[in-house]
């Protein structure tokens, strides 16, 4: 939760990282399964007196590590992850889709009970807390199926950031400890983001609440009920203002921001309020914070930004990218959606016809490319 950049599973990061037409990574399609590795093996050894010397009883060590193993695809997508830097434009295009702002609408009616408890005693924005868990799990539909246990001890003993895990690990033979919930149950992203707000183990230990008051922090059920408990919970810890906005484009936000951005020009401007930095420690990104921001606001029935964010580098509007992904495929060369992010698929569909139209092969969008494909 915090500092989750190296997460591929919450949204704030997998926007970032999205690598098709823009659609945001998803869950593994298989379970990942542990296989023999001598030196985990080893490791775990070792890290069993440790973990048993800060109050984890053998009991719960057998239980957690029970079926639990080394897993090489968590070691292959720590190593091979990629910074990718998309504008706001296309950062916005994904986070407050009309898909994601209709859905986080339906889900404000639906858990609007809840909701309306959760804003009156924690004091943030039941739309907010929506937001958020339409960015980090597409609404729950999203939230990872690998073993936390497996994954978070692979990191620890093999990974970039040993400390850092072995400190996750920890933390999730805790939760395991007090009984929230089964080593069987608890499964996340492959770097240990848990539930439909994507937890790790130490944020969940600080902030998570049983709001359903069952006697157990369940972010894991179906229900999404603890999640966005405890979504407020942290953000209120955080120091949210209750009855103050994250922002909004200027001019159409009253009181006196602290600040005044403009991620991308042309675009609009950003008035940004002591909320929006409240977001930030939610993940520290700007485009991430104003994601959540505006996609609380169009699903409170708030208007679009009204500043246009004007032609990328190639010359073509967000518009005219949608518009070549859909004459493209209408030419038979499938981009898989017309969103207007330039990703692999349409990478590959625009190289497809390039090569076959006898045109050199760059896989890159253009002004003449759109133009051949006629109208």
């Amino acid at each position: 939760m915090i500092n989750r950049r190296i997460f591929s599973l919450g949204l704030g990061s997998a926007l970032l990282t999205a690598c098709s037409t823009g659609a945001p990574t998803s869950a593994p399609a298989t379970r990942m399964r542990p296989v023999p590795n001598a030196g985990w093996d080893a490791w775990v050894a070792g890290f069993k007196g440790r973990a048993a010397s800060q109050g984890i009883s053998q009991t719960t060590l057998n239980l957690a590590f029970q079926g639990a193993g080394y897993l090489p695809e968590v070691i292959e997508r720590d190593r091979n992850q990629v910074e990718f830097k998309r504008s706001l434009e296309d950062y916005l295009a994904i986070a407050a889709s009309d898909e994601r702002i209709a859905t986080g609408k339906q889900m404000l009616v639906r858990h609007a009970g809840t909701l309306s408890q959760i804003e009156a005693k924690y004091g943030v924005d039941k739309e907010v807390i929506v937001a958020v868990w339409g960015l980090e799990s597409r609404y729950g539909a999203r939230r990872g199926d690998v073993p936390v246990v497996s994954a978070v001890s692979t990191l620890a003993y093999d990974g970039r950031r040993g400390a850092f895990f072995e400190k996750q690990l920890i933390a999730a033979l805790r939760i395991i400890q007090e009984g929230d919930t089964s080593p069987a149950n608890m499964t996340g992203s492959w770097a240990g983001a848990m539930g439909h707000t994507q937890f790790i183990p130490t944020s969940y230990l600080a902030y998570a609440v049983d709001f359903t008051g069952d006697g157990r922090r369940d972010i894991w059920s179906e229900n999404p009920t603890d999640s966005l408990a405890s979504t407020a919970a942290y953000l209120a810890r955080a120091g949210w203002v209750r009855g103050q906005p994250w922002g909004g484009e200027a001019g159409t936000v009253s009181g006196t921001p602290l600040a005044v951005l403009q991620p991308q020009k042309p675009g609009p401007r950003i008035a940004v309020f002591r909320n929006f930095q409240v977001i930030k420690r939610y993940n520290n990104s700007d485009s991430y914070a104003i994601g959540v921001g505006h996609l609380s606001d169009r699903i409170a029935g708030g208007a679009p930004f009204q500043a246009s964010f004007g032609p990328d580098a190639t010359g073509l509007t967000l518009e005219d990218r949608k518009e070549l992904q859909t004459r493209l495929t209408s030419a038979g060369y499938d981009t898989q959606g017309a969103d207007g992010l330039i990703g692999n698929n349409t990478k590959s569909a625009i190289s497809a016809y390039q090569r076959a139209s006898g045109m050199p092969v760059t896989g890159e969008p253009s002004v003449a490319l759109l133009r051949s494909l006629g109208g």
